[in-house]
């Protein structure tokens, strides 16, 4: 993976577009607020709580991943990144209960803190880690070539949360939208697809990738 192409930044995107599809992630349960509240602003701002307890959930994990990656070998951070995400990813095919403790009446942080939650447990920012090993890779290239000035690990991270959460914002208020003003949730019993189930397939898939590259 070249962390300096448009496809790898494209790959982030999409897969925060794939997050945002997920009814478990969010979208759901803005469109249940707006319904309660018969509202499309009840909509929105319960979609800027969760992207906002997706930005930081993520960006927790990442934090984390960057610092590994300074501090150890990029050889040990990618096997140990690729073992969490196969560990979790099974996890998840055995079982995906997602938090309940919060009602449907919550307010703007509350929704934040279930966003993070959510986020958390579906591995969110598990799916980052082969992204920053990448680009832990390109730091000691950069700095070994005078026409490519090093960009700062932290910078790199904190692009990648943005274009991530960016993709993710987008396909939820896209999908919210067009649930609560058209189609409505009775759907979902017979057109949803089991996302949690691909997720976990591409947890482990991910693993994968990231030990034999």
């Amino acid at each position: 993976m070249n962390a300096g192409s448009t496809s790898f930044w494209l790959a982030l995107f999409l897969l925060g577009c794939y997050h945002g599809i997920n009814p478990g992630m969010g979208w759901l349960f803005a469109v249940a607020l707006g319904l309660q509240e018969r509202s499309t602003s009840a909509v929105l701002r319960a979609i800027v709580a969760l992207a906002l307890g997706h930005f930081l959930s993520v960006a927790v994990v990442v934090a984390i991943a960057l610092a590994a990656t300074a501090a150890f070998p990029h050889a040990l951070v990618r096997d140990v990144a690729a073992g969490i995400l196969l560990a979790f990813g099974a996890y998840r095919l055995i079982r995906a209960r997602h938090p309940r403790w919060v009602g449907v009446r919550v307010g703007f942080w509350g929704l934040a803190l279930w966003g993070f939650l959510m986020s958390a447990a579906h591995g969110a920012g598990l799916m980052l880690l082969p992204f920053v090993t990448a680009v832990s890779t390109m730091q000691p290239m950069a700095m070994s070539m005078p026409r490519m000035p090093a960009q700062p690990a932290f910078t790199s991270g904190a692009l990648m949360v943005v274009v991530h959460t960016a993709g993710y914002l987008a396909a939820m208020t896209a999908v919210a939208l067009v649930v609560y003003r058209w189609v409505g949730v009775s759907f979902l019993r017979r057109a949803w697809l089991n996302v949690d189930l691909i997720w976990a397939i591409a947890l482990i898939a991910s693993g994968i990738v990231a030990l034999v590259t």
